[in-house]
């Protein structure tokens, strides 16, 4: 079963690239998406990784309060989205 994890305080420069190497060495990505600004396209410094549940598990451990390009990452399960009120 595949578990979604929440990466928090990456820094702006990152790619999806760093952020596949970095959680990969923890086990099979499926999938890394970093959220960016729909109006300015610059990262907002978060992103979601998709893995395994062992593997993600082991990552979340490892990583979370670890150093990543000069910033301290947060990374925990990520939570449902809860829903957006409509206006």
């Amino acid at each position: 079963m595949a578990k979604s994890i929440y990466v928090g305080n990456l820094p702006w420069s990152a790619t999806e690239d760093q952020v596949q190497e970095l959680f990969g060495s923890y086990g099979k990505v499926l999938s890394v998406k970093l959220v960016s600004d729909r109006e300015t396209g610059r990262a907002r410094g978060f992103g979601f990784v998709e893995m395994d549940d062992v593997e993600a598990a082991a990552a979340i451990e490892a990583l979370d309060n670890s150093v990543f390009g000069g910033r301290t990452l947060r990374v925990n399960e990520a939570k449902p989205r809860a829903p957006r009120p409509r206006y």
